[in-house]
């Protein structure tokens, strides 16, 4: 057990505070980007002993977008033009306009994912596919048993897909949640073949705390 636990003590840690994380996510506060700086600080070490090298860039890029994230939901501030419906007293529909109306009077809104969006959106997940793929296999690990493995293609969808997902989240669009879905089904997947099973069963454990978060998401916009 002592050398099971010292093994993989830094999937432990950040598993832990993995569930933090989608915690805060989930109920939209704005300290899941605290999380976010010192988890991916963790994880640069954790992917890149086990051959995730797109992960552990993945990591170090998250460390600074989470700053990125926590800028924009402190300073930026929208304000809205109609109140929520009421409810009835004591109801989930009536604790998600409570903390709807916190999240306003802290953060700003949560929205759609706007239609002008989805085309340039596409566009750089494809583009940053083919460049962090190109990346991996051509600059990081040009080994021959990497490069015509599955792991490259996986790693790098993940990352690029990731990319959109946390733009979408710094924004505060409730689709967001969806994105992250496809991210971690494949996440999940892949750390299964890595023998990395905390992080593992936490991506499968994201997958439905993610439809959870969708539809609450879904159940604070106003």
């Amino acid at each position: 057990m002592y050398d099971f636990i010292q093994t993989h003590w830094l999937d432990i840690f950040t598993t832990i505070l993995g569930l933090i994380y989608i915690w805060l996510e989930y109920r939209a506060h704005i300290a899941l980007w605290v999380v976010s700086v010192i988890m991916p600080a963790c994880d640069i070490y954790l992917y890149w002993s086990h051959g995730l090298y797109g992960d552990a860039g993945m990591a170090a890029y998250y460390t600074l977008a989470s700053i990125y994230g926590f800028a924009l939901w402190q300073y930026r501030q929208h304000h809205p033009k109609h109140p929520a419906k009421p409810s009835k007293p004591g109801s989930a529909t009536q604790r998600d306009s409570v903390e709807a109306e916190q999240s306003r009077s802290t953060n700003y809104l949560i929205t759609h994912f706007p239609r002008r969006h989805v085309v340039p959106a596409t566009l750089f997940f494809f583009v940053s596919w083919a460049a962090v793929y190109w990346l991996l296999v051509g600059v990081i690990n040009p080994r021959e048993e990497y490069v015509n493995s599955l792991w490259p293609v996986a790693d790098a969808f993940t990352n690029a897909l990731s990319f959109v997902a946390l733009w979408a989240l710094a924004r505060k669009y409730v689709e967001q949640w969806l994105i992250w879905i496809v991210v971690d089904i494949v996440t999940a997947v892949m750390y299964v073949g890595k023998d990395i099973p905390f992080k593992a069963s936490l991506y499968a454990l994201y997958v439905f705390i993610a439809i959870l978060g969708y539809r609450k998401w879904k159940r604070m916009m106003v």
